[in-house]
């Protein structure tokens, strides 16, 4: 049975509810998935997260109907997963495949007929910026112009939300740069919900609201980008004398580019700048440094892993 919705799932575009998933059997066996929870809410650019092995391709598969969960459930706008509840989603999993021979049109055409929407197909072809190589053979497409149909395969259903897996993958930076702002006006200016999958963090940082981190199958941080950065940065500052200041402030400070870097609660820097100056000490720079996506990622996979 799904379990019961409750008010701070009731406006998640998706919810993922203690899913478990394993591979094999006996010794062999390998553990995808290990009781994960996590929600997308309706409206945002939602980024996942992991190095290889965590289980995102996994999680996308169970969410897209390609793979059953072993446990737990999936929900798609408060229903639970099911045939009917997945035709609101547009899913790209993993890379996307075409006829050579069909043109970009043609493809669309094709889905369009599943789900009766054949007037959608010159917006889409429109929307993905691809209308001027509608009549083309997919076989003389770039990557990126693939990318890009792939997407429009995913949206020609008027999905709610769109699910991608590595939208950015083998892209040059102008491709990474349209298709990031293809992916944010998603959301802006169409109001549809994308789940994505990327190992590209500066990608993630740029383009998403918020992200889930998974380590091994389990997730290990989640929330918007910004407060995920504001809760792992620290304090620098320069002043005279640091030595003497290192050895006052004890543990919770080290020396670092020309100055000294303390981590502690920003609520308390205010208090920690008016004891400083109160007490004689001659501060010439103080600032909140930020970490960048990476730095945050690297911390929770790599530096507490057992």
């Amino acid at each position: 049975m799904s379990e019961m919705m409750t008010p701070d799932n009731a406006d998640a575009a998706l919810a993922v509810h203690a899913v478990e998933k394993t591979f094999g059997r006996g010794s062999g066996a390998v553990v995808a998935l290990a009781g994960l929870s996590l929600q997308v809410p309706a409206g945002q650019v939602y980024g996942l997260l992991g190095p290889n092995g965590a289980g995102k391709t996994t999680l996308l598969r169970i969410v897209a109907g390609l793979v059953r969960p072993d446990r737990g459930t999936v929900e798609i706008f408060g229903a639970p997963a099911s045939v009917a509840s997945r035709q609101r989603l547009g899913m790209l999993v993993e890379a996307a495949s075409f006829y050579p021979f069909l043109t970009a049109r043609e493809h669309l055409e094709m889905f369009a007929r599943l789900s009766d929407t054949r007037d959608r197909v010159e917006p889409v072809l429109r929307r993905v910026g691809i209308l001027s190589a509608a009549d083309k053979k997919v076989s003389g497409f770039s990557l990126g112009m693939k990318q890009r149909l792939g997407i429009g395969c995913a949206l020609i259903g008027r999905p709610d939300a769109i699910v991608l897996d590595e939208p950015t993958n083998g892209l040059d930076p102008d491709g990474i740069l349209e298709m990031r702002s293809l992916i944010r006006d998603l959301a802006t200016r169409d109001g549809i919900t994308v789940l994505l999958s990327s190992h590209l963090l500066d990608e993630v940082e740029r383009v998403c609201q918020r992200v889930a981190i998974l380590r091994r199958g389990r997730l290990a941080a989640e929330g918007n980008v910004a407060d995920l950065l504001d809760r792992d940065g620290r304090f620098w500052l320069k002043v005279e004398e640091p030595d003497a200041l290192l050895v006052r402030l004890g543990e919770t400070a080290q020396a670092g580019d020309g100055g000294i870097y303390l981590r502690l609660p920003r609520e308390t820097v205010p208090d920690l700048i008016a004891s400083l100056a109160a007490s004689g000490v001659r501060i010439h720079e103080a600032k909140w440094v930020k970490p960048d996506l990476e730095q945050v990622f690297l911390s929770e996979t790599r530096d507490r892993q057992p």
